[in-house]
């Protein structure tokens, strides 16, 4: 009898799982780790309802995967089996890298190493684990693979990974302004040349597509209380580790010990559930500033945040520090781990990076942004910058 398994996801229903390698990929421990991780890092602080994991996110781009290769199986383009399976497994461990609390902490438990990286040494080892079968999946996932349009539906301006970040984040924090019509979007597309395409039809599903994401991310990923609040889960593990402060394994590794003794088995040890421990015992630590930034997380008591579209003025930044110096008992030093200010950016559509092209009926193909009466013009191509301070309250 084929193998089928079938989990209920509340975005799209029932996901189908057909493959035995697929299943023994997905209780394997590394990828049920995922579980373990937030996937909007601390955006439940402004959304109650955004307490998905990556777990979710990852079999949510799967089946997103399965449609897409069904689809251009039904147009046509050739993709066998194996070739099948590979995408599949590619997609479903293409986030496995992601350490606590997800991009909140990239660069900051394990500096320098972007989670791309670790997921493809996960991947590597599993490879291992599995006896090589793994490896298509491999070739597929660091775009060595001939056929150029699986690598383009993993990692993409419109791959599935997005498509389900945006469909699934704005059904947990019920920011409607992130639907986007991915069914529609996944039935235009096509193949060209050997490269993933957008049939006519689809142009303006693809507009939606970019304007949802241009939303999203000002209206809740970049939202300044969430930026406030990572920014302070920042600070927090940087402080823990210049003051060297003591906690439980396996987190303590990361904290007081040099990164290069870290093994890729301890890092899947850790989850959010060591960090939020860690955080809850530290709310009483004799470092006030670690104290204090604890608990502003654990309590939601968190700084006061300005967003503004110039740079705050150096005299804010010197009186909120003068404040902080005087209420806490602080030097200028310290009390600048609870002043602090930066700058965030986000484009609709990154040219630099990749292209959505169009593929017109008689066999014309234009980027998104040539295409005649487009909306995503020369301006939404920019990034927008913003800038933030953040202080104590009063």
């Amino acid at each position: 009898m084929p193998f089928r398994k079938i989990i209920n996801d509340p975005v799209y229903g029932f996901i189908t799982i057909d493959d035995e390698l697929i299943n023994r990929v997905i209780v394997h421990p590394y990828f049920q780790r995922l579980r373990r991780i937030n996937q909007m890092a601390m955006a439940n602080l402004v959304y109650p309802g955004a307490v998905h994991s990556r777990l979710h996110h990852a079999l949510g781009a799967y089946h997103l995967m399965c449609s897409a290769l069904q689809e251009l199986k039904s147009k046509g383009v050739d993709i066998s089996p194996a070739e099948e399976q590979g995408a599949r497994i590619a997609i479903l461990l293409h986030d496995t890298g992601h350490g606590p609390f997800s991009h909140a902490l990239e660069h900051v438990l394990i500096e320098g190493m972007h989670h791309e990286k670790i997921s493809l040494m996960i991947m590597h080892e599993l490879n291992k684990q599995f006896d090589g079968q793994l490896q298509l999946a491999l070739d597929i996932f660091t775009d060595q693979y001939p056929k150029k349009f699986l690598y383009q539906l993993i990692s993409g301006q419109l791959d599935v990974d997005r498509m389900d970040y945006l469909t699934r984040d704005s059904f947990f924090t019920g920011v409607h302004e992130g639907v986007i019509g991915y069914d529609r979007i996944l039935k235009m597309l096509t193949v060209h040349n050997g490269e993933l395409m957008v049939e006519e039809k689809g142009i303006y599903s693809i507009e939606k597509f970019l304007v949802a994401r241009r939303l999203m991310y000002w209206q809740v990923y970049l939202h300044k209380t969430v930026l406030c609040a990572e920014q302070m889960l920042k600070r927090i593990i940087k402080r823990a580790k210049h003051i060297k402060a003591k906690t439980q394994l396996p987190l303590d590794k990361f904290i007081n010990q040099p990164i290069q003794e870290v093994t890729l088995e301890e890092f899947c040890s850790l989850d959010d559930y060591d960090l939020l421990a860690a955080i809850k015992g530290w709310c009483t630590h004799e470092d006030k500033v670690l104290s204090f930034l604890c608990r502003g997380i654990i309590n939601r008591q968190l700084l006061k945040v300005q967003l503004t579209g110039t740079p705050p003025a150096a005299s804010l930044l010197a009186e909120k520090t003068a404040d902080a110096c005087a209420r806490f008992g602080l030097s200028p030093e310290d009390a600048s781990w609870l002043v602090f200010e930066g700058d965030v950016s986000s484009s609709t559509y990154n040219m630099k990076k990749d292209h959505i092209h169009i593929l017109f009926k008689n066999g014309d193909v234009k980027d998104i942004s040539e295409v005649d009466n487009a909306l995503i013009n020369q301006n939404l191509m920019g990034a927008v910058k913003k800038y933030y301070i953040c202080y104590p309250r009063v």
